[in-house]
C-alpha cells in the first residue's frame, strides 16, 4: 500500500499500524478497489478503504464504454462521497450504513475510509434468501425512505438510481421493444412527478446488503451509495425484489411483500414526520410499483437483452403500464 494511503487510514482511525490488508473487490469497470485494512492500536480492529481511481476510459464488461458512461461513473463517486460526508450520519439502527472516518480527494483519485460492517456484526453476505431475509431488507428500505422523505437531495442525484432514463440514452436506442421504447419517457415522467419523493438508495440489490449471522431474526446494513438521490421509494423496492426472487416468487409474494414494506414505512413516517398523509402516500406509491418495475425493465432490455431478469412477470407489468398510459 502506498505510504500516503496508509497514512490517511492511520490518521482516520487513530491507529498505530496496519497489520494486514485484503482486497475485497475491484470496482466496476476497473475504477479502483475496496480493501479491508486490519489495524493495531485503534478502537477499530479494521476499516474499509474504498479507493477510487478514475482512468481516462473504462473497460466496461458489457461493452458500454462511452464518454457518457465514464462521466456517469465520475458523477456517481462524487455523489457517494457527498453522501458519506453529509447524509450517512443521519442513518440510525433501523437503517445502518458504514460511518465515514475520512475523505481524501485529489484530481483523479478519492479515498473513502469507512467503518467495517463485518466488525459491527454484519458479516454475512447472501446469494439466496428466505422470507425473513427479504423482510429485513424491506424493513431497511422502509426506514431509509421514511427518514429521508421529502429530502432536497442537495449534492446527490436529482433523480436517483443508476438506470434512470436521462443517463441511459444509448440503452434506450438499443431497445428493440418498440412499445416500451415509446412509453419510456412517459414512465419516467410519472415517476418524477410523484408527489411524495424521498431518497432512494439507487442500487438496492441483494449484493449490497450485509446480514447478521447470530441474531434471532436477521438484521441488515447497506453499502454502495453511488446512485443515491431523489425518487419514489418503489424504485428501490421493485429493484430489490427483482434482484433476489424468481418470476413465480415475484408473482406469488407481491402483495405480501408490499404490505410488509408499507406497514413499516407508514409507522416510521408517523414517528419522523407526523403531519404526512401516509394514506395518500401509500396509495400513490402502490400505483407506481408497476411503473418502477417497467422503468427498470426498459433499461435491462436495452442494456442486456439476454439478462435473467427479463421474464414473464416483468413483461406483464410493463404491458399493463403501457396499456394504462
Amino acid at each position: 500500500m502506498h505510504k500516503a494511503i496508509a497514512d490517511t487510514i492511520l490518521e482516520a482511525a487513530s491507529a498505530r499500524a496496519i497489520s494486514g490488508t485484503t482486497v475485497i473487490q475491484t470496482l466496476w469497470s476497473g475504477y479502483g478497489e475496496i480493501v479491508r485494512a486490519d489495524l493495531q492500536g485503534s478502537e477499530h480492529d479494521s476499516v474499509i478503504l474504498k479507493h477510487i481511481q478514475l482512468p481516462d476510459t473504462g473497460d466496461h464488461p458489457r461493452g458500454w464504454n462511452t464518454d457518457l458512461s465514464h462521466q456517469r461513473k465520475i458523477r456517481s463517486y462524487q455523489v457517494e462521497t457527498h453522501w458519506y460526508e453529509h447524509y450517512a450520519q443521519r442513518c440510525d439502527d433501523h437503517c445502518p450504513v458504514p460511518a465515514c472516518l475520512a475523505v481524501n480527494t485529489a484530481e483523479n483519485e478519492t479515498l473513502l475510509v469507512l467503518t467495517d460492517l463485518d466488525a459491527a456484526g454484519f458479516d454475512d453476505r447472501k446469494d439466496h434468501v428466505d422470507i425473513e431475509d427479504i423482510h429485513a431488507c424491506l424493513d431497511w428500505l422502509a426506514n431509509f425512505h421514511a427518514l429521508f422523505l421529502h429530502s432536497s437531495a442537495q449534492g446527490l442525484w436529482d433523480c436517483g438510481t443508476y438506470w434512470h432514463l436521462d443517463t441511459r440514452p444509448d440503452e434506450l436506442e438499443a431497445l428493440e421493444d418498440a412499445a416500451l421504447r415509446r412509453a419510456a419517457p412517459l414512465i419516467d415522467q410519472r415517476l418524477k412527478q410523484c408527489r411524495h419523493q424521498t431518497l432512494v438508495h439507487g442500487d438496492a440489490k441483494l449484493a449490497n446488503f450485509c446480514f447478521t449471522k447470530d441474531t434471532p431474526l436477521p438484521r441488515v446494513a447497506a453499502v454502495d451509495f453511488q446512485y443515491v438521490g431523489r425518487g419514489c421509494g418503489m424504485k428501490d423496492v421493485a429493484y430489490f425484489i427483482g434482484s433476489c426472487l424468481r418470476e413465480d416468487q415475484c408473482e406469488a409474494l407481491e402483495h405480501q411483500l408490499l404490505d410488509r414494506y408499507f406497514s413499516v414505512l407508514c409507522k416510521r413516517i408517523g414517528q419522523e414526520q407526523p403531519g404526512t398523509d401516509v394514506a395518500d402516500l401509500e396509495r400513490e406509491w402502490r400505483e407506481l410499483y408497476a411503473f418502477a418495475w417497467a422503468d427498470f425493465h426498459r433499461f435491462i432490455k436495452g442494456w442486456s437483452p439476454g439478462h435473467w431478469k427479463i421474464n414473464s412477470y416483468s413483461e406483464r407489468l410493463s404491458r399493463e403500464v403501457i396499456a394504462a398510459l
